[in-house]
């Protein structure tokens, strides 16, 4: 009854797949849901003699030399699902984890030996969450199924929600949910008679972080040598394949080696409600120059109206790791889908490459949090300054993307099947042996970029970045890209309030009319004070949201009449307590 209610509370589209297990020789009772037609839509997946078993959700773009000794005993082994998984465990071992590449969650049974061995990818991006009771272990792949069946659990961490409202994550291998902890990337645990053995790790950073420096220019020739050899794993699909096509860098770098005689994969853009942007207009360039469609998709005026409903459901299907402004994403994924079900995006790129970091610690408004909760904001802070010490490039991608990452991941995933090839693992290996000169710059991506099609070096990014000198025009084009680009995040969420205020004095004469939309396509500032103004009231004035504990309630009110009114900015502050509140009313007090 348990893995049943599990199971319908992560059932969130009729699109779908699923099934259940149960063996109670071994202690076993598993279910899985994934897209139809998907890498791991064949499970369970068994060998010939039927004593082993896999379950195994995500994707694994292991290189052609991961199966050759397969192949050489006459196995036709094509890796379009995750049958070859297990192939490959029979000719390893558990080193067959290593061979793995992509993000994935698995469970291996050995039904001879009566061993069970649940594994995950080397950076914990399909997460999985589990509590332990006595010598029992609850997992799945989202919060709300554990919480489904253990309403003793179902609390808010108030250590967590110092993270989030500091951080914009929950820090570490710890949940919003007290007890319900994530497993830490590369682990493989491992189970005999249905009690726990130990807990191993097949991976660690370290190994990437001791190789040697390259110079630039072999860096550059490893890297030109190794990329258009992992793009083709990342366009091999059983499924269609779109491709989410930006004006920046990181997506040109993936058309720059798509071969357009032979491959014809359709790009799409999101887009907003007030004008095309300089992502739309740039993209369709790139695309056109590639020989490929291209396709604005939308934010149409109606996400407004169903913004109640789509908020609710972002933070229901991240299990609150994806703020309620995030509801854009599942509104324009359903689009995506509609394309294609697999989405190829940039994704990590300016992580991997240029060492972009997302995540900070910024303390929140201190008139919004309650005086006694300022401790866990100082906690967050000192914690946040000891896990950000070390590599760069291993904050990036064994912290910040699966911790900050997998909001924005996780309702994704709902709707498309997402892949980058940004952080495949032999491309990510490579990387780390970057002179810090390559990656404190956008030359590299520039050259490999120029490598791949020379034509897509002429057109600027969205910032106005040219990949070679530019004539005074386009230094005038880079002008105008970099103050529109600067001016957008003013007026997304960054306007001082003086600022506002001065705005809110001009009444109807507001010159933001000439920036809104030409870089980014959501507007929350603008739309908090008007459109949903009526939903801010409803769920934020509420008396049971000023109850939490974290609120200081008296600033509360005057901060949501404040901005409604127009004269002061608090849309970060009213994104934060929104999400925090709908994750009470979703998680805890339903």
């Amino acid at each position: 009854m348990d893995l049943f209610e599990m199971i319908q509370s992560m059932q969130h589209e009729p699109f779908y797949s699923s099934g259940t297990y149960d063996n109670k020789d071994v202690g076993l009772c598993v279910g899985w849901i994934c897209h139809k037609g998907s890498y791991c839509d064949c499970m369970p997946i068994t060998n010939e003699s039927k004593d082993l078993l896999l379950f195994f959700y995500g994707e694994n773009f292991a290189g052609k030399e991961e199966f050759h000794s397969l192949r050489a005993r006459g196995q036709a082994i094509e890796n379009l699902d995750a049958s070859t998984v297990l192939h490959l465990f029979e000719e390893k071992g558990y080193d067959f984890l290593r061979c793995l590449n992509g993000w994935f969650q698995g469970l291996l049974v050995d039904l001879k030996q009566r061993e069970i061995a649940l594994f995950n990818d080397r950076y914990g991006m399909q997460r999985l969450y589990y509590f332990e009771e006595g010598d029992s272990l609850l997992f799945a792949s989202e919060a709300k199924a554990i919480l489904k069946v253990r309403k003793e659990l179902r609390a808010l961490d108030l250590q967590s929600v110092g993270e989030y409202l500091t951080c914009g994550c929950v820090l570490g291998n710890r949940s919003l949910f007290p007890k319900l902890y994530t497993l830490p990337g590369a682990s493989v645990w491992k189970f005999k008679n249905s009690k726990l053995l130990r807990k191993d790790c097949y991976f660690k950073p370290q190994e990437w972080e001791s190789q040697p420096l390259l110079g630039a220019n072999e860096l550059y020739r490893n890297l030109a040598d190794l990329f258009p050899r992992v793009q083709a794993r990342y366009v091999q699909s059983r499924l269609p394949i779109g491709i989410s096509l930006s004006g920046g860098l990181d997506t040109r770098q993936i058309m720059a080696y798509i071969d357009n005689k032979s491959m014809k994969l359709p790009c799409y853009t999101f887009k907003g409600m007030h004008r095309e942007s300089f992502d739309v207009k740039l993209a369709r360039k790139v695309a056109a120059t590639c020989g490929q469609s291209h396709e604005a998709l939308a934010l149409g005026k109606d996400f407004l109206q169903s913004f109640p409903t789509l908020s609710e459901r972002t933070v229901y299907l991240s299990d609150g790791c994806l703020g309620a402004s995030g509801a854009y994403e599942l509104y324009l994924n359903k689009l995506a889908r509609q394309i294609a079900v697999v989405r190829l995006t940039g994704n990590f790129g300016s992580e991997v490459f240029r060492d972009l970091w997302g995540v900070k610690a910024v303390y929140p408004n201190k008139n919004l949090v309650h005086p006694d909760f300022r401790d866990y904001v100082q906690h967050a802070a000192n914690t946040f300054e000891d896990v950000s010490k070390g590599n760069n490039l291993s904050f990036c991608v064994y912290k910040q993307a699966p911790w900050h990452g997998y909001g924005r991941l996780s309702v994704e995933q709902s709707q498309v099947v997402l892949r980058t090839p940004f952080m495949d693992n032999d491309l990510v290996g490579l990387m780390y042996r970057a002179p810090e000169s390559e990656r404190a710059s956008t030359q590299l991506q520039w050259r490999l970029i120029e490598h791949g099609n020379p034509a897509l070096v002429a057109i600027p990014t969205d910032r106005g970045l040219l990949g070679r000198a530019g004539t005074m025009s386009s230094r005038w084009a880079y002008f105008v890209s970099y103050f529109f680009f600067k001016a957008d995040y003013l007026y997304k969420s960054g306007m001082p309030q003086w600022m506002e205020q001065m705005h809110y004095l001009l009444g109807p004469f507001q010159p933001e009319k000439l920036v809104t939309g030409r870089h980014r396509f959501t507007h929350f500032r603008i739309w908090f004070r008007n459109e949903l103004a009526a939903y801010l009231k409803e769920i934020l004035l509420d008396p049971r949201t000023a109850e939490r504990p974290y609120l200081n309630r008296t600033f509360l009110e005057r901060m949501v009449l404040r901005h409604i009114k127009g004269d002061r900015n608090y849309t970060s502050e009213i994104e934060q307590v929104l999400t925090m509140e709908l994750i009470y009313r979703l998680f805890i007090d339903r």
